[in-house]
């Protein structure tokens, strides 16, 4: 069993930095993929960022790649998306996701949701022009 809580969301203006924050409670972090999704009002969700546990692997959706940058904190169980140069199109709810166990495949997986069974509530994000 996985619990997800994010948390870091807020208002910004374009241009600023947010760090959102996933605490994960598991007694098998070690073996937990995590990513961030995002969704917009009447727009699908959207892979944001991810993480293998085994290779320490980090995946960049196109929109934000060179913007966000995903890191974790094994000691904490939290996992971090650092967001730089924000954009009002980043504005969206940010959602944790986790997958537990060994995926193979993984690089090919990673950005789809249905790899993922375990999510937060998330943490909304708004940025204005």
């Amino acid at each position: 069993q996985v619990q997800l809580v994010e948390s870091g969301g807020g208002s910004v203006q374009a241009g600023g930095s947010l760090r959102l924050s996933c605490a994960v409670a598991t007694s098998t972090y070690s073996n937990i993929y995590l990513d961030w999704f995002r969704q917009a009002p009447w727009k699908e969700r959207e892979v944001v960022a991810a993480i293998s546990p085994f290779t320490s692997n980090t995946y960049y959706g196109d929109s934000v790649k060179g913007r966000f940058s995903i890191s974790q904190d094994n000691a904490k169980s939290t996992v971090y998306l650092q967001m730089n140069n924000l954009k009002p199109d980043d504005t969206a709810l940010y959602y944790c996701a986790a997958a537990a166990g060994r995926i193979f495949g993984y690089a090919g997986r990673w950005n789809w949701p249905a790899t993922y069974n375990y999510w937060g509530q998330g943490t909304q994000v708004t940025v204005s022009s």
